[in-house]
């Protein structure tokens, strides 16, 4: 008996939560070390540092939170009591982390360093255990693939938003290029969006019940053992770490890109718009593609777009600023598969792996999922900040602008254009080892549905 179709309100609903988790993935990656560089005058080196180590914190952090989240009992479901904790809890952060005291140069980094672990680990409570839902809400490959839909148009919605309003809210006070009141002031209006988005996505999914009955691993290293079993899901999370960390690059350097290179600091809202309107409308199309020639093959193509983009966006000093704008909307159509894909085919490794154990594990793959893709948006930045600094880069506060050496120009498409085409090249042969085929899972969910010592999945 086929499984019933998820209804529009769990569709939407879940796809919701993307405006929180596309929001925090924009904007710190966008604004942070140029806030640091730029309002503080921290060096930008330390600046690159100061952004990577909190988040790659969360490389411990996330997998113990999908542990947890694995075992926890609970009238809600093993999820949402950990996805509301986030919730009530990241935004107020997030709005004090762009809200430094004028203590001086050092103490106010402290300060933001600090504000950002506290964000982050905030922000895992939910991440994780949202992350976890698709593979627990339905056993349908093809349905987990319709969510992720919803969820990166929301994403997709979410980053173009974020990306555009951050940086003019940041500079709505007397510079574009931003002051410490127009910093406050974006930080509460994205950490009131941020709070929406999660609360919706909580209220949306309740009364769902997980499809498949299974029992959580004992422990985290046992399920750390048990994880290298799932090799699909080894070779999708090493692509995807690497991909994460070439987003990364060209998102912390977006705004040095339109302000030293494009010569407008406000251009960065053009920027996200080629990015995103694209990566939106090519949304359907490579769902299309991904149901016709396999969600692999799709992947491999839409992270060639990518990377064809940032060979052009490499070039950009030699090139007039329209051909730079049709490089970025060509990352963008990538960008739309290279996002909602992987994601699809982490349900199908997920659901695999409960087909054979029999076991809850969402958490823990999820857990670690999330791990790689903070490590990569944190390696992004540290990264562009560690080429800023070789570029020989003059950090400045907001009231003592300098101009720049033409190194650090170079330095600035380099760390936004070529570095990440090499990262992109890297990915694809990691990406062609997952050979995880949705004939195979089929057969893995039959064999699971007839064979009296699997659970069976149960219909909704």
């Amino acid at each position: 008996m086929p499984e019933p179709a998820l209804g529009a309100r769990v569709r939407i609903g879940y796809g919701l939560g993307s405006f929180a988790t596309g929001t925090f993935g924009t904007v710190p990656g966008l604004l942070l070390l140029y806030y640091l560089t730029e309002i503080l005058g921290v060096a930008a080196g330390v600046a690159g540092l100061l952004v990577f180590l909190p988040k790659a914190w969360d490389v411990l952090l996330n997998p113990w939170i999908g542990s947890l989240s694995d075992r926890t009992e609970h009238r809600w479901g093993p999820r949402r009591p950990w996805m509301l904790l986030g919730a009530l809890t990241m935004p107020l952060c997030f709005a004090a982390m762009f809200a430094a005291p004028d203590v001086g140069t050092g103490w106010a980094a402290a300060y933001v360093a600090l504000l950002f672990l506290l964000t982050a680990t905030a922000y895992a409570c939910f991440q994780v255990p949202y992350v976890a839902l698709p593979a627990e809400l339905t056993a349908d490959p093809d349905e987990r693939a319709r969510i992720m839909s919803w969820r990166v148009a929301f994403l997709g919605t979410a980053i173009l938003l974020s990306g555009a309003v951050a940086p003019l809210l940041a500079g709505a006070t007397d510079d574009e290029r931003g002051t410490p009141g127009g910093y406050r002031l974006m930080g509460v209006a994205v950490g009131a969006l941020l709070c929406v988005g999660m609360l919706a996505a909580f209220a949306a999914t309740a009364g769902t019940r997980a499809v498949l009955r299974t029992t959580s691993e004992g422990g985290l290293l046992a399920q750390l053992r048990a994880a290298r079993t799932n090799k699909p899901f080894l070779w999708l999370l090493a692509a995807f770490v690497v991909q994460a960390a070439a987003t990364g690059l060209m998102l912390a350097g977006t705004q040095y890109f339109a302000t030293y290179i494009l010569g407008r600091p406000s251009a960065t809202t053009l920027l996200f718009a080629c990015l995103i309107v694209p990566s939106l409308l090519a949304m359907p199309l490579w769902l299309a593609v991904g149901r016709r020639t396999g969600k692999r093959t799709a992947a491999i193509a839409a992270s060639c777009c990518f990377l064809a983009g940032a060979v052009v966006a490499a070039l950009a000093r030699q090139l007039p600023n329209g051909a730079v704008y049709g490089a970025v909307a060509l990352a963008g159509i990538g960008y739309a598969g290279m996002q909602m894909l992987p994601m699809a085919m982490l349900g199908d490794a997920v659901a695999a792996d409960a087909f054979r154990s029999g076991r809850r594990r969402a958490g823990l793959f999820t857990g670690l999922w999330t791990a790689g893709e903070t490590l990569g948006l944190a390696v992004g930045p540290g990264l562009f900040g560690l080429v800023l600094a070789l570029g020989g880069f003059v950090s400045s506060d907001a009231a003592h602008r300098v101009d720049q050496p033409d190194s650090a120009l170079t330095a600035i498409v380099v760390g936004f254009g070529a570095l990440p085409a090499v990262l992109l090249l890297l990915s694809l042969p990691l990406l062609g080892r997952y050979r995880l085929s949705e004939s195979e899972l089929v057969r893995l969910a039959d064999a699971a549905g007839h064979d009296p010592s699997v659970p069976t999945v149960e219909q909704l």
